[in-house]
């Protein structure tokens, strides 16, 4: 009986866990939350779609701006000059003063990646009308 016990113990062991997979879902609606965001941070452009019979939907450049505004307001910046820097380096066309003054204004770690993280914030709540909207464009 022992031995028997001991032979189902190593198949046990043996076994490897389930295979961790996602279904063409969640990694198309990973993808094209990736490709909004890189829409809004690096390129700078709006993200919209539009569903059959439903009004477009999307996220424009001025309101990710806006909510990168509200952080950068809300943020526990000690700088008292990080809104003049960008103000003068933008008009005088010195970027690197400007993105000191931004930096400090954000006041975290990576700037660039918490507008990531914000714009992923505005972009994932319409990710699955989104892919409706491609199956949708597909379909003509």
């Amino acid at each position: 009986m022992n031995s028997a016990l001991k032979i189902c113990q190593e198949r046990y062991d043996a076994q490897l866990p389930p295979p961790v997979s996602e279904t063409a879902v969640e990694f198309a609606r990973k993808e094209w939350i990736y490709n909004a965001v890189e829409t809004l941070v690096d390129r700078r452009s709006d993200v919209q779609f539009k569903r059959r019979l439903h009004a477009p939907q999307g996220v424009t450049f001025k309101s990710f701006a806006s909510e990168v505004e509200q952080f950068a307001i809300n943020s526990d910046s000690k700088s008292p000059c990080a809104i003049g820097e960008m103000v003068i380096a933008g008009l005088l066309g010195d970027r690197f003063l400007a993105r000191d003054g931004a930096e400090d204004l954000m006041a975290v770690a990576e700037p660039i990646e918490q507008l990531r993280m914000i714009a992923q914030r505005l972009v994932e709540p319409l990710a699955d009308d989104a892919l409706i909207a491609q199956a949708e464009d597909d379909e003509l």
